[in-house]
Formats: C-alpha cells, sequence, structure tokens
C-alpha cells in the first residue's frame, strides 16, 4: 500500500500515518519531566548511554543513574528512543528529530489532523503564520504546487 506524505508550512516532511493513529496506534502519552529533560539532552548531543545522560542531566537533578536509566528505558518503551547495545551497555537515540516531535506533540493535542481540517484550527493556524511572517504563505503555495504536482504523474 503506498504511504501518502503531508509536509507542513513549517517545512518537515512527515508520514500521514504518522499523524492519524490507526485502532492500534494511539496518541502518544505525555512524557514526565524527567524524561522531556533526557529527550532534550539526546537531541543535542544525538546519542548517548546511561551514565553519559546522567552525567548532563541526573547529577543537577541529584538522582541516581538508575533513575535516568529506567527514563531512557520508558522513553524505549513509549517508541520516543532507540536503542543498540555496544558492549555491555545500550546507546540510545531519539526516534524524531525535536521539530518533528513538537509537530506531533501540537497535532495530537488538537485531536489529529483530521480535526485540523474540520474544526477549522488549519485555517486559523495559516492566518496565524502568515500574519507573523508573510514569506510563510509564499513557501505554502509552492508546497501544494509540489504536493499536486506528485499526485498529478
Amino acid at each position: 500500500m503506498p504511504q501518502l506524505k503531508l509536509r507542513l508550512t513549517i517545512g518537515v516532511l512527515l508520514n500521514y500515518d504518522f499523524f492519524m493513529p490507526s485502532k492500534k496506534q494511539k496518541p502518544w502519552p505525555e512524557l514526565g519531566k524527567l524524561e522531556r529533560a533526557v529527550l532534550e539532552h539526546l537531541w543535542k548531543v544525538g546519542e548517548a548511554d546511561v551514565v553519559e545522560t546522567h552525567r548532563a542531566v541526573g547529577a543537577r537533578r541529584e538522582i541516581t543513574v538508575n533513575t535516568v536509566g529506567s527514563a531512557l528505558d520508558r522513553l524505549y518503551r513509549k517508541g520516543r528512543v532507540t536503542r543498540l547495545k555496544f558492549s555491555h551497555a545500550y546507546r540510545y537515540q531519539p526516534v524524531l528529530d525535536r521539530e518533528s516531535f513538537v509537530v506531533r506533540q501540537m497535532v495530537d493535542g488538537v485531536g489529529g489532523v483530521r480535526a485540523l481540517a474540520s474544526r477549522g484550527l488549519l485555517a486559523s493556524f495559516l492566518d496565524l503564520v502568515t500574519d507573523a511572517d508573510e514569506t510563510a504563505l509564499d513557501r505554502l503555495e509552492e508546497l501544494i504546487a509540489e504536493k499536486r504536482g506528485r499526485k498529478e504523474s
């Protein structure tokens, strides 16, 4: 089955099914403060193990290495990070870059892409973006033309 892709006005290319949870795929649950801090660290460095992450995030919070390891494990089980085993330790990487993650949270927050369109939120968002940056409307027109060009092919 071909995948439909959606390009948002901020220039992020994401799969349509990324926004449209199926019966099996639920919206992502909220992250705790520690999980979010750990994820922010991983976005900053690209990948890290538990000890490196503890040095960056856990030490200043005065929490144990095990607590940071548990947060990384929860992020892994939630599908927010991947992990590869090197020697005796896992190295973790974020699944999405920060920009894509924020977009996913925004879309989940309003109930998905269908809710954006059906409630007029997409039009309101467009108004806000173009009020702040007139070149965004030109870029959106280019993206729409590009998308229509691919559909006609």
